[in-house]
């Protein structure tokens, strides 16, 4: 099965319910802020009709890093096989 042929057999009111979880799923993304805001990603948020300027806190850079460091540890506990990735971020590539 190719990504997204589910789509082709979902009747009207399967797509519309579809349609309205993944814009409550992007929504719930554009709304983060804190800590639990992980990327700002202002093109993914204007697939909304809506528009609207995201209205984001971001945490003091000690508290921000100590955050990265927690969700990264977390990472060793949820997903221990994980494929390593060792490769230096590239800001130029970020989404």
């Amino acid at each position: 099965m190719r990504m997204d042929d589910d789509l082709e057999n979902l009747k009207r009111d399967a797509l519309i319910v579809e349609v309205k979880r993944l814009r409550a799923a992007i929504r719930a993304h554009r709304d983060a802020t804190g800590h639990d805001l992980c990327w700002y990603q202002p093109e993914m948020w204007a697939l909304l009709p809506e528009a609207t300027q995201a209205e984001i806190e971001v945490p003091p850079w000690a508290k921000y890093m100590r955050g990265c460091i927690r969700y990264r540890r977390s990472l060793d506990e949820q997903a221990p096989d994980a494929a390593i990735h060792d490769q230096e971020f590239d800001a130029r590539s970020a989404p």
